[in-house]
């Protein structure tokens, strides 16, 4: 079982208080993901796909005309290209336990939703599996679910999305293995009618986990599931 919100907090300002800032992508001190580093994000410029969120190289998606996304995943979007000082970034925040970076990093999201509106009534992260949650001590995309509906004043609700069973990780794994490794990996443990879903990750590869996630929400009640993650 997770912390209360309260105590992650006051922990979080409890270890700013004894260990000072620092970028997580360039190591300057002052800030746990400082400006200069944010702007040298690799954005995901338009044009889109209006459906999977790439970047256009023509009038058509190629990655839709190869694997369209289900009906029931409305569209996928994401802030920025998956390298440079975001990787670095999201990596501390899975691997390293720095907590404290989901802060500015959820911002990131909400400037993005600033900026590029999705129609959403509730915010649900991806889920861990409970033996993965309890190796990280959290899990990352509860936290920047959570910044996103401070934010923006809409409900997250961290609970109702659950994995079934403990998969392998993904990375490694190629478009149809991810697909395979997720059948019926989540489950939807309340009903959601008639909410318009906007589903929160780190990261999106081919969006395996984000359609897996949207059919669960969908057999639940969803109106509709858009997904956004940091980075693709």
């Amino acid at each position: 079982m997770s912390a209360p919100r309260w105590f992650q907090y006051a922990r979080l300002a409890l270890l700013d208080l004894i260990f000072p800032p620092r970028c997580a992508g360039c190591g300057r001190a002052g800030e746990w993901f400082c400006a200069k580093c944010v702007a040298s994000l690799h954005r995901v410029r338009e044009p889109i796909c209006g459906r999977c969120g790439q970047e256009l190289s023509s009038r058509s998606c190629l990655a839709c005309r190869r694997h369209a996304l289900p009906a029931y995943l409305h569209g996928l979007r994401a802030v920025a290209h998956h390298d440079g000082q975001l990787r670095k970034a999201i990596h501390r925040l899975k691997y390293e336990r720095l907590s404290a970076i989901a802060e500015p990093l959820g911002q990131l999201l909400c400037d993005y939703l600033d900026a590029n509106p999705l129609p959403f009534t509730l915010i649900v992260p991806v889920p861990l599996h409970d033996e993965r949650q309890r190796e990280r001590g959290y899990n990352q995309s509860a936290l920047l679910a959570d910044v996103v509906s401070r934010r923006t004043q809409q409900p997250a609700q961290q609970n109702i999305l659950v994995r079934t069973r403990h998969t392998i990780p993904q990375v490694g794994l190629n478009e149809h293995e991810r697909r395979q490794n997720l059948i019926d990996a989540f489950a939807c443990v309340q009903r959601v009618d008639d909410a318009q879903v906007l589903l929160i990750d780190d990261v999106c590869t081919t969006g395996s986990t984000m359609s897996e996630c949207a059919a669960a929400l969908h057999a639940a009640g969803a109106r509709s599931v858009w997904g956004l993650t940091l980075a693709r």
